[in-house]
């Protein structure tokens, strides 16, 4: 029996090393709503942040998720057409800004500019937004720069999120 051991740990190991290797494509399909509306937004002002919207998650995302927010600027027939922020918008009063941060447990969308935001309420008040998760899993393929890089459509699609179970904060 001690002479079966040895050989017998060196081909669990060599079953193990041999079957798991590092280049293979990960396909996970994300169990929580990974897309969340928000409708209704209205910006709100203070001294230290600004036109400012925040919320926080109904359960903390890991260290390594990404989050994507689009602001819906119209629709195309029936469909929203989403926006990626931070965005400028050029308006004849000036430049506006969206842009946005966000932690594990929480975000806050920034709305900022070179004019009164307050003349244009249009662009602070019943605002929709689309928070897009982008799992931990996917860190290795995904860094912020390219993230910003892609349409709502095309992040849907690539990391394979179920656009179908839309979510609310």
């Amino acid at each position: 029996m001690k002479k079966l051991f040895p050989f017998l740990l060196l081909f669990i190991t060599s079953f193990i090393l041999f079957n798991c290797k590092e280049d293979d494509e990960v396909q996970v399909q994300v169990d929580y709503p990974a897309v969340y509306d928000l409708r209704n937004v209205n910006f709100s002002y203070n001294a230290t942040d600004g036109w400012n919207y925040g919320q926080s998650f109904k359960n903390p995302m890991l260290d390594q998720d990404y989050v994507v927010i689009f602001r819906q600027t119209g629709t195309s027939g029936n469909a929203p057409v989403w926006q990626q922020i931070p965005r400028t918008l050029y308006l004849n009063q000036g430049e506006l800004d969206y842009d946005f941060d966000f932690s594990k447990n929480d975000f806050m969308i920034y709305a900022g500019g070179t004019y009164d935001l307050s003349t244009t309420p249009q662009y602070l008040n019943n605002q929709t937004f689309r928070v897009v998760l982008v799992p931990a899993v996917y860190g290795k393929n995904a860094t912020l720069e390219d993230l910003k890089k892609l349409s709502y459509e095309e992040i849907i699609a690539k990391y394979n999120i179920d656009e179908s179970k839309v979510g609310t904060l």
